[in-house]
């Protein structure tokens, strides 16, 4: 395992023994061959239910997709799991959902749904406060005022005539909450970091990114022209290495003269979304104050859901929040809402107003979706005069550890830390994939299953995510039925190399 600041991190492959390894690259070989061999004999006869991708309509029109780069991985890979995926649902996503039953279409290709659905368990959603269980009650009605005030869309971008009172009013509660002097909203949280990176870096910038930020930070950092170098995830001794090597060479080549960076700028995480992991904060800012870089923390999955109060990773770890440069979080997790924010400077938020593309070209956060927001705050506050909040916030808590203990117990290769509301569970195989998913639907479980591109090939896994809303009876069951599914499919990794 790796370490970084005195202690160490777990990673994707803790428990993948050699015999885990060999065989979970053989299961990924054995799919691309035979993918590639029915390509081919499709090609050659014809007779395929890929024909119109694999066969162009006219000899020389060039496909408009590779037809063996990411559509060969739609086609040979994605397809075999593509029921795990994009399974529709109705209703709220609360603590049990209706996952909408699906069947092959007559094309052989594509799924659609039957009519009926059945009731699970949710242990996919990031409904971590459970607001979506009892909205009505707690959210409802100032929810249904904005919507008859102020309908539900602005239909301008904020710098035009898409900035209402009310959008005005949750920055500055952003600000407040999180203890910066002002903030600003936008009406996405992937592109909260999509857009700000290249407001704020450029061509003289480095931005040093750990290795398994978000993929919205990866394609913030790539818009915005600066080098980016990626450190170790959660390694604190690689990133200070990193920090002092691009301080010594600088921006130049090795044959020019020695340029110094405009800006190093660190980028984290508060709580890695395919990990479960709390980013190492204190250590992580000491380093930024000690070569006067700036620091960059996404807040998506901890804001709401770490910290004695709901104020996120600084809280959780004990460091202030005027020790970090920049805040980033979403609305999407714990407030039952979606949209993001930027918290810090007040010539940072002024800065963006009037630089960052999301500001100018992108319409703002729906009013109403502004006030559900707002209305969590205040409850997670205690402003709403109850003790909802902070049992909300205790219940997370400990719903997260009493679950990722019982996943150990079991004998599960359990990613993640303690408090963390994102509990990873290690497959390895990628036919373990589709088994896990399937198995635990018909066990009345909606789950959530990864795979590649968005972990390595070799890090499948199923991501639960808790909620306050879940009881321990609720808990208990599943991880009943996920011993049962645990030891037909072999993933008890700690137990035994064979899983």
């Amino acid at each position: 395992m790796g370490k970084g600041g005195g202690r160490e991190l777990p990673h994707d492959a803790e428990d993948q023994s050699i015999f885990t390894a060999i065989t979970t690259y053989l299961g990924i070989a054995v799919i691309f061959f035979f993918g590639r061999l029915r390509d081919k004999f499709g090609t050659i006869t014809g007779r395929s239910r890929f024909r119109d991708e694999l066969l162009p309509k006219h000899a020389n029109e060039a496909p408009l997709l590779d037809p063996y780069g990411a559509a060969f991985y739609a086609r040979r890979i994605k397809f075999r799991v593509q029921d795990c995926f994009f399974r529709p649902v109705r209703g709220r996503p609360g603590t049990y959902i209706d996952v909408m039953k699906q069947t092959i279409d007559e094309d052989g290709i594509r799924l659609k749904t039957t009519g009926e659905v059945q009731a699970c368990l949710n242990l996919g959603s990031y409904n971590y406060l459970g607001f979506a269980d009892d909205w009505d009650a707690t959210c409802g009605e100032c929810v249904h005022g904005a919507l008859r005030k102020y309908g539900p869309a602005s239909c301008s971008a904020q710098s035009d005539a898409g900035t209402m009172n009310v959008h005005r009013k949750l920055e500055q509660v952003v600000a407040d909450f999180v203890g910066k002097p002002a903030a600003v909203i936008f009406s996405m949280g992937y592109n909260t970091n999509q857009l700000v990176l290249p407001a704020i870096a450029n061509a003289g910038s480095l931005i040093i990114s750990d290795k398994l930020n978000h993929v919205s930070i990866v394609n913030g950092c790539r818009a915005s022209g600066a080098k980016v170098i990626a450190f170790k995830h959660n390694n604190v001794d690689d990133l200070e290495r990193t920090v002092r090597k691009a301080i010594i060479e600088g921006r130049g080549e090795a044959d020019e003269p020695y340029q110094p960076w405009n800006k190093i700028i660190i980028a984290v995480e508060g709580i890695y979304s395919m990990e479960g992991e709390i980013c190492d904060l204190r250590a992580i800012v000491d380093v930024a104050k000690k070569y006067k870089c700036y620091t960059y923390v996404d807040e998506a999955h901890s804001i709401g859901a770490l910290g004695k109060t709901g104020r996120g990773v600084c809280e959780h770890t004990g460091v202030s929040p005027d020790e970090v440069d920049i805040l980033m979080g979403t609305f999407s997790k714990s407030f039952n809402g979606m949209g993001g924010y930027i918290a810090g400077s007040r010539e940072l938020i002024d800065h963006l107003r009037s630089r960052c593309a999301g500001m100018l070209y992108s319409s703002s956060l729906s009013p109403v979706v502004a006030e559900q927001v707002l209305t969590a705050f205040r409850i997670i506050s205690g402003e709403d005069g109850t003790d909802i909040g902070r049992e909300r916030l205790q219940a997370i808590k400990d719903n997260a550890n009493y679950f990722r203990a019982g996943l150990k117990e079991i004998g599960c290769s359990v990613l993640g830390d303690d408090d963390s509301p994102v509990v990873p569970v290690m497959l390895f195989h990628y036919a373990k994939i589709s088994a896990f998913s399937r198995e635990a639907l018909a066990r009345r479980l909606a789950v959530v299953v990864v795979g590649a591109p968005a972990v390595p090939l070799y890090g499948s896994r199923v991501r639960f995510c808790l909620s306050a809303a879940h009881t321990r009876e609720d808990l208990s069951i599943a991880l009943a039925e996920i011993a049962e599914i645990a030891r037909d499919l072999g993933i008890r990794y700690t137990r035994s190399a064979f899983g």
